[in-house]
């Protein structure tokens, strides 16, 4: 007869996993759930020898699960033999993240027991992810259903609007919260006066008036997004009408991040709600009056044609984008923090003349890259990637030639079994017929892929290319790549990433700039930025920056 010890050595080992979705279900919830498990635990002789869950985490998604995942780490180790959950849907209710926790424990020997059900297999994971993503997705047809309900009857959809405060204790309704009621009429006024956002977003900040998030104030908080009717200047609540549906919320499935997509405005609910108005009818019109005219403007005063360097530059100070920002007298181009122009959030908001930094630029990449050790790297990664791509070549023809000497042999057997009289023709005639297809369908793939290649050698053609690049940079620079010429910035784009714009500690006045190279996917980071001396380092350009000009 066994003693108690050698049975207790040969029960398995056991993991407790819990979970509840939203902070509005009981925290009791999860003590619930590991008592429910630890009584289970001990009616089938399972040892407890961890707990892992998830407060108020989704089982739509197995993303930001950190229960759940910290789970997986230790199943990877075998560090248990058996997941216990009250019931499957705490693991997900997605059917193909329930499909695959299934698959992956399964392939790791550990098995999954529901409370309720008992050992799980695949007919139950089965039944249970889609009965779990059914009641999923008909909980959220029902909860638009009862906000597009409160929307009629003139209360919030959810979200709170900059302007307004919620009523205690009554759910949706909202009252005018008079402080920022002040700040959107004085935003509706200036705009209509004639004032730019990005001038209104300055005031704000410098007066340290709060924004509705984030850390400052923006143009485009101002401005907003005409296809999504977001913004001040376009929120139509400001003048008493509740317009809710704007956007959708859709769930990306690789990373489990909630994003919006603006619906058409055909699926927009409107509701008036004239005790929420904070201006008037007459100045909302202006503003969007102002706001057609303004998307409407004149030829010349549109966008101009991209720069060489136009998306790369970026502020040495806060990593912010840089653009244009007008010329001086003698028409040199200014460029400016973008972050020091839309809000004033910079630390350095002096400007920069764009013909220094593209002398910087063009300059270092034209020495830099005929530098002896650049273009070995550049072969030497070459040669590589051929290798790569020769093995990969040869790999695929390899199992096509495999997959395709297999339905040779399938198809012969069963034309034999045909003429032998040992199987129905009705039915292994038409499955001949399937395979055949797939046969040809194989052999044209083969007929196309390239012959495997022999040998892998530096071929001529990478040293022309690499020539060919630096031959378009320098044709450029002789057509005045500066003044906006097309085939320059196609140029710079094929070898440059980034320019980071710094002011010189070293020099009163001076410019350093700062290229992170595309050439990184090719020649791989020992290359660039780091193990060739002078590439991609900080170019230190010849002319001074430019004084602060006032009214910027």
């Amino acid at each position: 007869m066994k003693d108690s010890s050698s049975i207790e050595a040969i029960r398995k080992r056991a993991t407790i996993y819990a979970r509840f979705s939203t902070d509005l279900q009981n925290e009791r919830s999860i003590e619930d759930q590991l008592s429910l498990c630890q009584s289970y635990a001990e009616r089938e002789r399972l040892t407890v020898v961890s707990t892992y869950e998830d407060r108020a985490r989704s089982g739509g998604s197995v993303m930001g699960r950190e229960g759940l995942l910290r789970m997986f780490d230790q199943a990877r180790e075998r560090s248990f033999d058996v997941v216990i959950v009250e019931a499957l849907d705490r693991l997900s209710r997605d059917m193909e993240d329930l499909a695959g926790i299934h698959k992956r424990l399964t392939f790791l020997g550990i098995e999954i027991r529901a409370v309720h059900e008992g050992v799980v297999n695949t007919v139950l994971v089965g039944l249970r992810g889609l009965v779990g993503q059914l009641y999923r997705e008909d909980n959220a047809h029902k909860v638009r259903r009862g906000l597009a309900g409160r929307v009629k009857q003139g209360l919030a959809g959810g979200g709170l609007t900059y302007g307004y405060a919620p009523v205690a204790g009554k759910s949706g309704e909202r009252v005018v919260l008079e402080t920022e009621a002040q700040v959107i009429r004085r935003i509706f006024q200036e705009y209509v006066d004639g004032r730019t956002p990005r001038e209104i977003a300055h005031d704000l900040n410098k007066e340290r008036v709060s924004p509705p998030r984030g850390r400052a104030w923006n143009a485009s908080t101002i401005n907003g997004n005409v296809q999504r009717g977001a913004g001040i200047l376009q929120n139509e609540l400001y003048v008493g009408r509740l317009v809710w549906n704007k956007v959708r919320m859709v769930k990306d499935p690789d990373s489990g991040k909630r994003l919006s997509r603006p619906n058409p405005r055909s699926d927009w609910q409107i509701a008036e709600v004239p005790h929420l108005a904070i201006v008037s009818p007459e100045l909302f019109t202006a503003a969007q009056q102002r706001k057609g005219d303004r998307s409407h403007g004149h030829p010349s005063h549109q966008r101009r044609p991209r720069r060489m360097l136009s998306g790369l530059l970026h502020c040495g100070s806060c990593g912010s984008g840089m653009a244009t920002n007008g010329r001086d007298k003698s028409g040199r181009v200014r460029i400016r923090c973008s972050a020091a122009t839309e809000s004033g959030t910079c630390p350095d908001a002096k400007t920069f003349y764009l013909d220094t930094v593209e002398t910087a630029v063009l300059s270092g990449l034209k020495a830099e890259l005929r530098a002896p050790n650049v273009l070995s790297e550049y072969v030497r990664t070459y040669v590589e990637e051929r290798k790569r791509l020769a093995a990969t070549s040869n790999a695929k023809r390899q199992r096509l030639e495999q997959q395709l000497g297999q339905l040779n042999r399938e198809i012969e057997r069963l034309v034999d079994a045909i003429a032998k009289g040992h199987g129905d023709p009705s039915i292994l005639g038409p499955r001949s017929t399937a395979l055949d297809a797939k046969r040809k369908r194989i052999s044209e793939e083969l007929q196309s892929e390239p012959l495997a290649l022999k040998e892998v050698a530096p071929h001529p053609a990478i040293l022309k290319r690499y020539e060919d690049q630096l031959g378009r940079l320098e044709g450029a620079l002789a057509k005045g790549a500066r003044a906006g010429d097309g085939e320059a910035a196609e140029a710079i784009r094929d070898l440059v990433e980034r320019v980071t714009v710094f002011r010189d500690p070293a020099r009163p006045g001076g410019v350093a700039v700062e290229i992170a190279g595309r050439l990184n996917a090719l020649l791989g980071e020992k290359a660039y930025p780091n193990h060739v001396k002078g590439v991609w380092g900080k170019v230190v350009a010849g002319e001074g920056l430019e004084p602060p000009t006032p009214g910027l």
